[in-house]
């Protein structure tokens, strides 16, 4: 089976355009390559599955170095037995380095480490590390080798289990498939921290958000240009869906919550992905449409609250812009960690905007009237409903400032490309402070 595993010249033909490549230093365990992804230019660096020494980790030092330096991505291909264990505390010492540099270079420019054989032990750290990381289904990602564990878990080590665990954003079938992955999202994603955003033909979508039979992932393509979205950490996290995308042929990162109710693990997806957008200046698109968090003691155990006040920390310390869709129930705390600090708020008529659901609001405002009713439950719901209209609408949101616009849901994607052009100066200030041609 190994035999017909694809090997470096077969995996970088699928990754760089047309199979044209410039190769950098000497081939070894480590070699490394420059060319075109997708009309992106781009750094690649390839392990070709035997032991690693000193030498091979300074190819990728150098390459990452030379990447911060020129504003171009790295793409890593992970495949490892190990390290030459006569390399001592010099080898040891040479990780650290590496390790370190993929930190420093963090945010600087895109890291995307794709998983195509063993990687183990400092290698998945450092693949986890990369800002996403792609794996092939007869890959093997782990920090400790899975028959040492004295929890045995069914699928360890395996890409389903990585996606499962929120380390891998995308897996598939083979190492080419996953090298064809690396070069789309490469291309989606801008060159570097100071670069503008890559521009492509678009289409515009075929159906408009329908929110009387709404899905996080038809708002996503209600939204992001024909065919243009690559759903991100699909198997992790599944009630909000993040998605790289278009929008009239410009970047844009779209997080959508299903209507359930969220845990620690959506809002810790949400978090990574915000944060990836903003490191980049890409706009985040945010569309609203959920019942709120769980109502779990074990969520808020395994850090749903922690998790919800770093998503709201995310989103308000975020310089990109932020535009969010009020497309459903967007009450309470669901409002204030994924709508309140957007720059502009499209409310969609037939939305819910409140501090408070209105069935419980008016159990408190209404409780005199509903209990001396004929009927409690139809009353409450007659309340609610009068409630949701008149207080908590559309209209309503944009009369007290919880929202800039008012619209309905076939007018949804025209809002969106409206206040994403209106923001484009906020962008363009946000890059020039980097640069450091202006200051404010």
């Amino acid at each position: 089976m190994a035999a017909n595993k694809p090997g470096k010249a077969e995996i970088l033909a699928a990754f760089f355009d047309g199979g044209v490549y410039s190769p950098l230093f000497t081939d070894g365990a480590v070699s490394a390559a420059f060319g075109s992804a997708n009309g992106q230019s781009t750094y690649a660096v390839f392990e070709d599955g035997s032991a690693v020494g000193v030498q091979d980790i300074e190819k990728n030092i150098r390459v990452l170095e030379m990447a911060a330096q020129t504003g171009a991505p790295v793409v890593t291909f992970y495949d490892s037995v190990g390290a030459k264990l006569e390399g001592g505390l010099e080898l040891l010492n040479a990780n650290a380095r590496l390790t370190a540099e993929i930190a420093r270079v963090s945010g600087v420019v895109p890291q995307i480490a794709v998983v195509t054989g063993t990687c183990a032990g400092t290698n998945a750290i450092n693949a986890a590390a990369a800002d996403l990381c792609i794996m092939a289904e007869d890959a093997e990602l782990f920090l400790n080798a899975p028959f040492n564990a004295e929890d045995k878990l069914a699928g360890a080590g395996s890409a389903a289990f990585a996606a499962k665990a929120g380390v891998a954003a995308a897996t598939t079938a083979d190492a080419v498939e996953a090298a064809k992955k690396a070069a789309e999202i490469a291309a989606l994603l801008p060159a570097n921290n100071l670069a503008g955003p890559a521009l492509f033909d678009f289409a515009a979508p075929a159906a408009a958000l329908n929110t009387a039979a709404y899905t996080a992932a038809d708002a996503v393509k209600a939204l992001a240009d024909e065919g243009s979205a690559v759903t991100l950490y699909a198997g992790y996290g599944k009630n909000v869906v993040t998605a790289l995308a278009t929008v009239n042929g410009s970047t844009v990162g779209i997080v959508a919550t299903e209507k359930d109710a969220l845990c620690h693990k959506c809002t810790a997806k949400a978090a990574r992905f915000v944060r990836l957008c903003d490191a980049y200046s890409i706009p985040v698109i945010t569309v609203v449409n959920t019942e709120g968090f769980v109502k779990s003691e074990g969520d808020d155990q395994a850090g749903g609250i922690r998790q919800a006040a770093r998503m709201a920390g995310v989103y308000a310390e975020a310089t990109t812009v932020k535009v969010a869709v009020l497309a459903g129930n967007a009450v309470g705390a669901a409002y204030t960690v994924f709508a309140a600090s957007a720059d502009w708020r499209v409310a969609v008529n037939g939305c819910t905007v409140a501090p408070l659901a209105p069935e419980a609001a008016v159990t408190v405002l209404y409780k005199d009237e509903i209990f001396a009713s004929d009927n409690i439950v139809n009353a409450t719901k007659a309340k609610a409903a009068a409630y949701a209209k008149d207080v908590c609408s559309a209209e309503a949101a944009v009369k007290n400032g919880a929202a800039d616009l008012a619209v309905n849901a076939a007018d949804a994607r025209a809002a969106v490309v409206q206040a994403l052009d209106m923001l484009a100066s906020k962008r363009a200030v946000r890059l020039a402070k980097k640069h450091g041609n202006i200051t404010l």
